[in-house]
């Protein structure tokens, strides 16, 4: 045994040194390079906002809209009726229900009646393909699909009468397979006041920062423009039945088989109702688990831009020092600009513009959710509990539970 070693064998202080200096420099290394993060953040959105935008008014192909339901969503009405407001000469919306007794049926039937001139079908049909019961009910409702353009939106999204004829743009270059779109929150109760924070000021830049550098390979519920060509070359929804992450498999799928994925500039409007600490918890470990297995590098490469955390985490190791309480100043104000700019400027988010000071607070929650999505394999949805394997698919825990079976199809038309 060397000298030295043999010192700091039988001496402790010589170690704890040490390993309090790499301790150091490893939080300052992640302190700048979430610093870094921000930064580039900033520079991600003013691209994106600079972008030239190309609108053809000539072009207005016909196209088919598919929501997929499953009880009330908070201002559900208003979230469904906004899709049949549309500055848009030829589209169709198809809505599917799995529960012949789900009360938005009710809510799809008054529709129907308000808005005799558009062609809007009901399906209502109890048909899986997969695990994933969202996945099934878009599967129900193609089959009443007219039109080779089709347009996927989540129940609690909401749009203005410029939607279609924007998102539709992208798909005037053949080589675009898919559009999706950001989108800023409608909150009710403080829990998803910080849900809609991290939204806006954590998980958009980090979606901006992506498609600077490589454009996105994914795509998000809020919005999913995709070709029947494309959907058929990805195996159709029966290719992504099983995913717990259905929306960034149909983005992915399509880069895979040669397409792009184009983030459109038009920003949807996301509707939180009220929910519980508990149900907000779940949704979001839910989320980290289901990223964490899509994007695993990725997910591990979220530890460089906690900057709140390590910056904390430094002040507390250096006993509150000087440059300590200096790297936590110049952390915190990047971040909040980082968030500022994302949320306030470019998503016009009215939940960052009146709450931004407390994204440090929800950093803090995040990290923590970000730890837990590392551990755990199953997820509660829609009152269903799954396992989540590590290729992103859901298995049914209960042995009973259907996997595949069919009965069929119904619908009713305007």
């Amino acid at each position: 045994m060397k000298l030295a070693e043999a010192d700091c064998f039988w001496d402790g202080e010589p170690c704890l040194l040490q390993l309090r200096i790499n301790m150091l420099v490893l939080l300052w290394c992640l302190c700048l390079s979430a610093v870094v993060f921000y930064c580039y953040g900033i520079y991600a959105a003013i691209a994106f906002l600079r972008q030239p935008q190309i609108h053809n008014l000539e072009f207005h192909p016909p196209v088919t809209i598919l929501k997929p339901l499953c009880g009330l969503d908070s201002d559900a009405y208003e979230n469904l009726v906004s899709f049949c407001q549309q500055d848009y000469p030829h589209f169709q919306i198809i809505f599917a229900v799995r529960d012949r007794q789900d009360p938005i049926i009710k809510i799809v039937e008054t529709i129907i009646q308000e808005f005799p001139n558009l062609d809007i079908n009901l399906v209502v049909s109890d048909r899986l393909i997969g695990a994933n019961l969202k996945v099934s009910n878009l599967a129900n409702a193609f089959t009443q699909a007219k039109h080779e353009i089709l347009v996927i939106a989540d129940s609690d999204i909401r749009v203005k009468s410029d939607y279609l004829s924007t998102v539709i743009q992208p798909l005037q270059d053949e080589t675009v397979g898919v559009v999706t779109c950001l989108y800023r929150s409608l909150v009710q109760g403080w829990v998803t006041t910080l849900e809609a924070i991290w939204t806006a000021t954590d998980f958009h830049p980090g979606v901006l920062v992506s498609n600077q550098i490589e454009g996105i390979k994914f795509a998000f519920g809020s919005t999913i423009v995709i070709r029947k060509l494309v959907l058929e070359k990805i195996g159709g929804f029966e290719a992504i039945a099983d995913y717990l992450a259905d929306d960034f498999q149909l983005g992915n799928f399509p880069v895979k088989a040669g397409y792009k994925v184009i983030l459109s500039n038009y920003v949807v409007e996301h509707v939180l109702g009220d929910s519980t600490i508990v149900n907000s918890l779940q949704r979001q470990i839910r989320w980290a688990r289901g990223i964490r297995v899509s994007r695993p590098w990725g997910y591990l490469g979220l530890i460089f831009t906690y900057g709140t955390v390590t910056s904390l985490l430094f002040l507390i190791v250096t006993q509150g020092s000087t440059l300590a309480w200096i790297n936590l100043a110049i952390v915190w104000t990047m971040r909040l600009a980082m968030g500022w700019v994302v949320g306030a400027i470019l998503l016009q988010d009215i939940v960052t513009k009146k709450y931004f000071w407390l994204m440090p607070l929800w950093d803090l929650l995040h990290f923590m959710m970000w730890c837990c999505g590392f551990v755990g394999g199953t997820i509660e949805w829609h009152g269903h509990k799954l396992k989540l394997t590590k290729e992103g698919k859901l298995v049914a825990l209960k042995p009973d539970a259907p996997t595949v079976f069919f009965t069929p199809v119904e619908e009713i038309q305007n």
